[in-house]
Order: C-alpha cells, then structure tokens, then sequence
C-alpha cells in the first residue's frame, strides 16, 4: 500500500495494489475509487483532503 497527499491540489491518494487500473468513479462525492478489470479497489483518492479530515499529511499505520 501506497499512500500520497498532494499538497498543492489538496488531494490524498491511496494505492492499494499495483494491478492495472481499469475503472474509476466518483462513488461518493470528491471521492474517487479506482478498480481493477475484476471490480476490485485499486485505489482510493480524496479531493479537498485538508478539508475531509483532520491531518491528510499524517499517517498512521498500524498493523494487528
């Protein structure tokens, strides 16, 4: 997993694998999903980030 924030264009990507993006739609309003040719999640982008949540430049990883 993959995770950028674009300061400039206030944009936060999630890359969940590196398979092929085939698809990509606006799901939920300034949230975009990307998915592969089978219908599953690729990525995920956020527009407007700093406004969505508290810290887009900040992330915290926990692995259970």
């Amino acid at each position: 997993m993959k995770v950028k924030y674009d300061r400039e264009v206030d944009i936060l990507y999630i890359r969940l694998t590196d398979k092929a993006i085939d698809e990509s739609n606006e799901d939920y309003p300034g949230t975009i999903i990307d998915y592969d040719t089978d219908g599953m999640v690729v990525g995920i982008e956020v527009m407007n980030a700093s406004k969505r949540m508290a810290k887009p430049d900040s992330v915290e990883l926990e692995i259970a």
